[in-house]
């Protein structure tokens, strides 16, 4: 098996990349990240190609007065991905490209007979745009969404494209209720690194309450800020961990509150060490494909309350390692906040459950083994398909 991946930035997108090395199945990684950075991820010199013109360009163009703010993420996107299709070796089995990055790439790797997959870390599009739109809307605001380009490019992508990889069962959903077969459908959670993630003592006795992210209308920020204002509880505070969206401000205006700290962006590295001074884990976002933050919180022993919109359902069970609410659902979040609060013990009893479950089926090996069990299946269908046609 020979695995081709793209990757137009996002950081996180690396760490397919990173276990196709480990399990010798990457043919080679074609990205926008500067050849020096993707070494120190041991992957091997000679399987980058590195299109770092291609986000030098967005950079540059940027800076031009009186330009449309999408332009440069239009332009950069397109011109990654022709850049890719010219770059796609023909000795490979599968391509693997990002969506709203692939479309002409995935063409061109048809044509060379390989396999295609989009990755897709969020909700189907349509979705994602029609709750974030909602969201702002309800507040007055104007929506921050894809631009209608990018939203047409995407869609053609999935209709495209081989199969989808999508992280959650909220993601597949979003997916089969606008017409996509779910056969079409790869779905495996990612993982987290627990040499990063660990539990660690806590200093003292005060009870809080942990996010990481950024505070936003699509992260439901605003709600979990109400619900903390509306509790005040005793011997208690928030710790937000993370940048902040102006929008945000008004909120942080009206629910403002001494036992609210923004402790600001930490590095992934350290993270850990906040998590392990918190109680219990809150993540109300309105959608986010897989809350990554969900699993690297229950690595430190922390239960997590998360909403349906977020893949925590395909992780915590409830009342065992955590909650799972509706989104925009300020009482759930207070309800199940005080719960824990007043049942400090049972609190304790979860993350541990929490930091058990992760530990064995969550973990960036476990989602590297998935993830090529499930490209091995795709080529054995193949096979016994094109066997089956020669008979």
């Amino acid at each position: 098996m020979k695995v081709i991946v793209s990757v137009n930035g996002r950081f996180h997108a690396f760490d397919l990349a990173i276990q196709l090395h480990r399990h010798n199945v990457l043919h080679s990684l074609i990205t926008s990240y500067p050849k020096f950075k993707v070494l120190e991820w041991n992957i091997k010199k000679s399987q980058i190609k590195s299109l770092i013109f291609t986000e030098i360009f967005k950079r540059s163009i940027q800076r031009l007065p009186n330009l449309c703010s999408n332009l440069p993420t239009i332009a950069q996107k397109f011109i990654f991905d022709k850049r890719t299709a010219s770059n796609i070796p023909s000795d490979a089995d599968i391509f693997v490209g990002w969506s709203s990055n692939s479309l002409h790439s995935i063409r061109k790797a048809k044509q060379m007979g390989l396999v295609t997959i989009l990755e897709r870390g969020s909700a189907h599009m349509l979705t994602q745009q029609k709750l974030l739109t909602d969201e702002y809307e309800k507040y007055g605001l104007k929506p921050k969404i894809a631009p209608d380009k990018i939203v047409e490019k995407e869609l053609k992508e999935y209709e495209e494209a081989d199969y989808i990889s999508i992280p959650s069962s909220f993601v597949s959903q979003s997916f089969v209720e606008h017409g996509i077969n779910k056969n079409k459908l790869i779905q495996v959670p990612y993982g987290v690194d627990l040499t990063h993630f660990k539990q660690i003592e806590k200093e003292d006795s005060i009870f809080r309450v942990i996010y990481a992210g950024r505070l936003s209308l699509q992260k439901g920020s605003h709600y979990l800020l109400q619900a903390i204002y509306e509790l005040d509880l005793p011997n208690f505070e928030f710790w937000h961990l993370g940048s902040m969206a102006q929008e945000i401000e008004p909120f942080l205006k009206k629910y403002d509150s001494k036992k609210i700290f923004l402790k600001g962006h930490k590095p992934q590295n350290e993270l850990y060490k906040y998590y392990s001074q918190g109680n219990v884990f809150c993540f109300p976002s309105i959608h986010d494909g897989f809350g990554m933050v969900i699993i690297q919180a229950m690595a430190c022993a922390l239960p997590v309350i998360g909403s349906e919109k977020t893949g925590t359902s395909d992780i915590v069970e409830d009342n065992k390692d955590g909650f799972v609410i509706p989104i925009r659902d300020v009482e759930a979040i207070k309800e199940k906040i005080l719960y824990l609060y007043e049942n400090q013990d049972i609190c304790y009893q979860m993350g541990q459950a929490a930091k058990e479950k992760v530990s064995s089926g969550f973990t960036w090996d476990d989602y590297g083994r998935k993830m090529i069990g499930q490209y091995q299946r795709i080529l054995d269908a193949r096979g016994q398909n094109q066997a089956h046609i020669h008979s």
